[in-house]
């Protein structure tokens, strides 16, 4: 694949993880505002909003599964870089592709595991217990996060995102704060 292709694609991914990050965060700026209103309007009105704690656990699912793909790319992920940061030169660069191909393998198998989940979801039109609201457009969204995430780490494994620059300029070492 030619440079430009691979920037291209490396673009793609990021405005694509970029905008599940975008709606991430107004899901999350909606859940205050439903819980805010909710609360308010049983204080005022004695009549809180009755959709509020399923409508709540649907945007905070899908919220959380919407920040994963910006978060893979960037490798702003949690983890333990103690052994990481001991390794130098081809001893890293093995242990890292390991990485992810432990993560390409995982997010396979989730999606594998997804696929009949929102099939069923879709087929019988499940909907929530309460409220009747549909489930599968949120577990769509959820689908759509796990292949996306997918793609980051099958990117990163061609090497569209270099992981190591972006978290070393980012990130100080236990050396830099004792210097």
């Amino acid at each position: 694949m030619s440079k430009l292709g691979k920037k291209h694609i490396a673009q793609g991914l990021e405005k694509l993880a970029l905008v599940c990050s975008w709606a991430a965060a107004l899901s999350m700026v909606g859940i205050v505002v439903l819980i805010v209103t909710s609360v308010l309007m049983r204080k005022i009105a004695n009549t809180p909003i009755h959709i509020t704690e399923e409508v709540v656990g649907l945007m905070l699912t899908v919220s959380l599964f919407l920040g994963v793909p910006l978060v893979t790319l960037k490798s702003k992920h949690v983890k333990v870089a103690l052994i990481i940061d001991q390794l130098k030169g081809r001893t890293r660069t093995i242990v890292q592709k390991v990485a992810i191909l432990i993560g390409i393998a995982f997010f396979m198998w989730l999606i594998w595991e997804a696929v009949p989940w929102l099939e069923f979801a879709f087929k019988r039109n499940l909907k929530t217990e309460t409220s009747r609201i549909l489930l599968y457009p949120w577990m769509s969204t959820m689908f759509f996060s796990l292949v996306l995430t997918l793609l980051v780490f099958i990117g990163r494994l061609f090497g569209l995102f270099d992981a190591d620059a972006e978290r070393d300029e980012a990130m100080p070492t236990l050396k830099d704060e004792v210097s």
